[in-house]
């Protein structure tokens, strides 16, 4: 029996099949929850009384838009409170990694939007089942490792120390996005694919805390739990808003292959029958796995379209077998795709069945993530790989 199973369901395409015919492909795999990257009409209508719950975002664009009381309390109502209770929204994150924009107006923008969001929600008296967060990119850390010693960026402590305030104030959780595939991607000569992989290794040991870490995802984890102790948010839950790995890639893109894909979801789905990290090992693993489908409209390298663990005809990318509840496996198949069925949307104050172009935020959700984790934007990402380097000289190279 696998634990509780987070997707994230994108729809950055033109061929995907209609959001009626996902409700049976994301049972079969076993999930409970879903994340979306808006609040699309079609997809909450369609998993009404599913018992499935919902995560949806307001995006990057909107944000300005959300400092005005008025329009929060539009878009609350038209998008989330019209959908309740048959379709169980959960949460609501606005925007995605807006910190690490390097765009000072719009970040900030986030703490209003989340304020005014969450304040529509007690007004409409939905604020008790209805939680309002944000995700963040790995790269708000300055230092990731070792884990124990993780902490945010000091040029973003003032924003991030008032969010993090408003998710003690509010009981919501911290979200962050990590990927490994980066990290090996960067730099595959000197970071091994058993640690990125969730495959038997020696693992590497936390020389403040003693505490070993065999994989790089619990390791990310543990150094943004160390931040948010640092920063005086010991009780703050993390949860996991987006990790994956591409089954294709570019020539230069390394270890983008089905056989990796395969290992890196299929063990991430074991250990999320486990609790906790290292650091925190009591804690649930709420992760959310990147993606439902291949996209293939999304910008950026081929990876960018190849995170799916099923192709837009529902058939998997590649074979991976999950157990679930009812004991079958991930091989569901549509029949066939229906081209043009799903285009990309977004949500609006006020026009819930408005199409619109793709939300900004999830655009850049792993388009922007290679570069901007390979360059000095992010130099804890990158004190995390030469770090690890020196502590896993005796690890075998792939």
């Amino acid at each position: 029996m696998v634990a509780s199973i987070g997707i994230n369901y994108g729809q950055i395409a033109n061929n995907l099949p209609s959001p009626e015919s996902v409700v049976p492909l994301v049972k079969t795999i076993g999930a409970t929850k879903v994340k979306l990257y808006d609040a699309d009409p079609r997809v909450l209508k369609a998993f009404a009384n599913t018992g499935v719950e919902f995560v949806v975002g307001l995006g990057n664009e909107y944000l300005a838009k959300m400092k005005d009381p008025e329009n929060a309390q539009a878009w609350v109502k038209t998008n989330v409170q019209a959908y309740l209770p048959a379709t169980k929204i959960t949460s609501i994150f606005v925007g995605n990694e807006v910190l690490t924009f390097n765009d000072t107006a719009l970040a900030g923008c986030l703490l209003p939007a989340m304020q005014n969001v969450h304040t529509a929600l007690v007004n409409l008296g939905l604020d008790k089942q209805v939680a309002v967060t944000t995700a963040h990119s790995l790269a708000i850390l300055e230092t990731s490792y070792p884990p124990s010693a993780g902490a945010f960026r000091r040029d973003l402590s003032g924003c991030i120390t008032q969010i993090l305030s408003f998710h003690a104030k509010t009981g919501s959780p911290f979200l962050i996005n990590a990927y490994p595939y980066f990290a090996y991607k960067a730099s595959p000569k000197h970071v091994t694919l058993d640690f990125v992989l969730f495959q038997p290794n020696p693992g590497v040991v936390d020389p403040v805390t003693n505490l070993r870490y065999d994989n790089m995802l619990f390791a990310q984890i543990d150094a943004v739990y160390a931040a948010l102790a640092s920063a005086g948010y010991k009780k703050l839950p993390v949860h996991i808003s987006e990790t994956g790995w591409p089954s294709r890639g570019d020539e230069d893109e390394v270890g983008a292959t089905p056989e990796n894909a395969k290992k890196y979801n299929g063990n991430l789905f074991k250990l999320m029958k486990k609790k906790g990290t290292p650091m925190r090992p009591s804690s649930d693993l709420n992760i959310y796995v990147f993606a439902l489908f291949n996209e293939n409209m999304k910008p950026g390298p081929t990876s960018e379209r190849n995170y799916g663990l099923f192709k837009p005809d529902g058939t998997p990318a590649y074979a991976l077998c999950i157990a679930t509840n009812d004991g079958v496996s991930n091989t569901t198949n549509f029949g066939g795709s229906t081209p043009g069925g799903s285009t990309p949307n977004s949500s609006t104050p006020g026009s819930s069945d408005t199409p619109l172009t793709p939300p900004t935020g999830y655009l850049s959700i792993t388009s922007a993530a290679p570069e901007r984790y390979q360059s000095m934007a992010a130099p804890a990402f990158l004190f995390f790989f030469m770090s690890m380097m020196m502590m896993m000289m005796g690890l075998v190279h792939h």
